[in-house]
Formats: structure tokens, sequence, C-alpha cells
């Protein structure tokens, strides 16, 4: 290992389905880039500190499930991309010359992600949203339709202030809001018969019905909207474009 070899990781938990680490190493090896990826499962975000001791060459990580709100707080300073979706993503580290820890800053690159690959699928009938989730990517997805002009309801299990049940999804509902996205992990690999539990039969040919779940490629959510004529599209885009932005935020110094 030089002194100028960088390390960068994901952290969550069971991240065997995670695209991030081919993708990166691929590209660190075709670029001829002295990097590598690595894939760090924590049973809980507090050990995101221990990560960071044990590796002083590590200088950028992406954050995911169930760990994009919880980490804000062990953060020195957030980018206003992270403040107004509420959730982080990508954690820039700062060192000093020495290799000791100096800043961590978060980022959150899912919302424009979402925002630049569903941009193109949004027409003029598609004026309401159910978010299925309302976890960190939940909140960039919302933000991101919000800006396309498209009002957002989130569904959960659990009844609230601010969201509605699976079980209260009714025809008038699943008519009046023509995407339905789902950014829950259900249907992840290696579990992929499951799926957000709605009421599939209201979909129609004018939904819009997008899954963050990009492994596999067609979940059972995509499939079960796609058998009612429904556009379906996976998170695979929106993965590679906060991929992008990620890498570019860790090496733009």
């Amino acid at each position: 290992m030089t002194p100028q070899h960088k390390a960068y990781g994901l952290i969550g938990q069971s991240l065997a389905h995670s695209f991030s680490m081919d993708f990166f190493n691929q590209k660190f090896v075709a670029e001829e880039i002295d990097a590598e990826y690595i894939n760090f499962e924590l049973e809980s975000v507090s050990s995101l500190m221990s990560v960071l001791s044990e590796y002083p060459n590590l200088s950028g990580l992406n954050v995911t499930t169930p760990f994009k709100e919880e980490v804000m707080s062990l953060l020195d300073e957030l980018d206003p991309s992270a403040t107004s979706v509420g959730a982080v993503n990508v954690i820039k580290i700062a060192r000093t010359p020495d290799g000791r820890l100096h800043k961590l800053k978060g980022y959150n690159t899912d919302m424009i992600g979402f925002k630049k690959t569903v941009e193109p699928l949004v027409d003029g009938t598609m004026t309401r949203a159910l978010v299925l989730g309302t976890g960190g990517a939940s909140k960039a997805v919302s933000l991101a339709l919000q800006q396309l002009g498209v009002e957002v309801t989130f569904v959960s299990r659990k009844k609230s202030a601010t969201t509605t049940t699976y079980e209260e999804l009714t025809k008038q509902m699943m008519h009046d809001h023509k995407i339905i996205v789902n950014t829950t992990p259900l249907g992840t690999y290696p579990h992929i018969a499951a799926c957000p539990d709605i009421p599939y039969r209201f979909i129609t040919s004018g939904h819009l019905c997008y899954d963050l779940v990009y492994n596999p490629s067609e979940t059972t959510f995509m499939k079960r909207a796609a058998q009612q004529g429904a556009r379906a599209k996976n998170g695979l885009e929106m993965l590679l474009l906060q991929a992008f932005e990620s890498y570019r935020i860790w090496t733009d110094d």
C-alpha cells in the first residue's frame, strides 16, 4: 500500500446485495486509480469511529440503510443537500497530513440522482405520488418530487400525522396518485419474493412505479405493476448517478 493509496467504502447492514463495491473497484482498476472500496457491515452506527481509526487511508463513505439519519449526529458539518433532505448518504473524510481525522462532512446525493432519472418519466397527469416507506431515502425522493411539482403522500406500516397506512390505500387513492415509489428494502436480494403490500389491482397503464431496489433488476413490485400495464423502473440509474456524484465529492479539493 502506497502513501497515496485511498480507501472508500459503504456502511450499512446486510450489504451482500450492494452494487457499489464492484462498481468502484472496477472503476479504480480501469482508470488505474490507486484506491479500493470496502463494504463495512455494522451492527450499530456508533461503530463508525472504530472503522475510521482502523482505516487511516479511508477518505470517503457511502451510507445506506438503516444509518442515513442516525449518522448525522456523528458528523462535524452538513452540506445543504443533507440538511434539506434530513439524511446523509455520502461522507467526505478530511484528514491531517499525518492521517489523523480532521473533519467529517455529510452530503445527500440521493435527491439529485432520483430527480435526474425520474424527471423524464413524469408527465402532466402525474401530480400526486405515493412514497412507500419513511426512511432516509424517502425524504430525498419526496423532495425531488416536490421540486417537480408533485404532491407526496407517505405510506407506512404505522399511522401518524404525516403518513397513511397500507391498509388505508383505496381504489380512489391509487387512481389519484399516478406515481408510486418504493423506498423500502422489500424485494431486495435474496428476499426477492417480497414486495410492498399495496392494492396492485388498482394500478393502471397511467401509473409510473419506481423501485429504488436494483438487485434484482426486476423486483416483484415492478413485475406486479407491469402486469397491470404500468411503467416500471428500478433504482440502478439513480445509484449510478449518485455514485458518480459521490466520487466527485470525495475527490474535489
